[in-house]
């Protein structure tokens, strides 16, 4: 059967609003019925879709290739879907990751969620839901227009998105990935009061609701490394009872 996801699409017309381009999507999937469904699906939204039938594959794309999304089924040949997001996080990589699993159990949820994913599906789904949940990410996803090579500056510190590269002086700063993601929601919303609840949410994946430290830890390490005086910051600052602000 001719698999018609093994090859990159051409443009299609965009009908996600926000996008200058079409958003480029990765699908991990080694059902081929579902994964053509699932491509055609995408396409005739407007998406630009490439495919892997199993996990090395969809990890050696996901790593080789820009994309503005990753569908990634758990239940892979080679390599499961929790390990090619495990070893996608550990790569630097920042893309957002929606989860298709036949797992209904919370342990699995929760396993995927902090390993790195940002959402999930448990299968069966109706399409509509998976394209609500697909546009839902894309818009938490920062702005085309943010990412192909252009260097954010604050200070003496250099962002490149795209390259998932940190300079401060000119020289190479060294962050975890889940530091350079928070780093980069930060440039997404410049002199926006930030919540604790909204960062854990949208950077970690975390539900509403939980309680952690982890956002004024993973601050402190990012004003240690970036701001010129930590103890007086310039760049992440906090807001009383609520937050943090970045202000560039």
């Amino acid at each position: 059967m001719y698999d018609n996801c093994t090859l990159r699409s051409g443009l299609a017309a965009d009908s996600y609003v926000g996008y200058r381009m079409p958003a480029n999507v990765l699908l991990v999937e080694d059902e081929i019925a579902l994964r053509m469904t699932m491509g055609d699906r995408l396409r005739n939204e407007g998406y630009v879709v490439d495919c892997a039938a199993n996990g090395d594959e969809g990890f050696e794309k996901a790593t080789a290739l820009p994309f503005d999304l990753i569908l990634l089924d758990v239940l892979l040949p080679s390599r499961n879907g929790f390990v090619v997001c495990h070893d996608i996080r550990e790569a630097g990589l920042i893309t957002p990751i929606l989860m298709l699993t036949a797992l209904g159990q919370t342990a699995d949820k929760v396993r995927g969620l902090k390993i790195g994913a940002d959402d999930y599906v448990t299968k069966p789904f109706e399409m509509q839901e998976l394209m609500a949940r697909v546009e839902a990410l894309l818009r938490r996803a920062p702005s085309r227009s943010l990412m192909p090579g252009v260097l954010q500056r604050f200070g003496s510190v250099g962002v490149d998105l795209r390259g998932t590269e940190v300079t401060r002086d000119g020289g190479a700063v060294n962050l975890s990935a889940r530091e350079f993601q928070l780093l980069r929601y930060f440039l997404e919303h410049p002199g926006k009061t930030l919540s604790r609840e909204e960062l854990l949410t949208q950077v970690w994946g975390y539900s509403q609701g939980t309680f952690t430290r982890t956002v004024d830890v993973h601050v402190a390490s990012l004003r240690q490394k970036l701001e010129p005086e930590p103890q007086q910051p310039r760049f992440f600052l906090t807001v009383q009872g609520i937050g943090y602000k970045f202000k560039p």
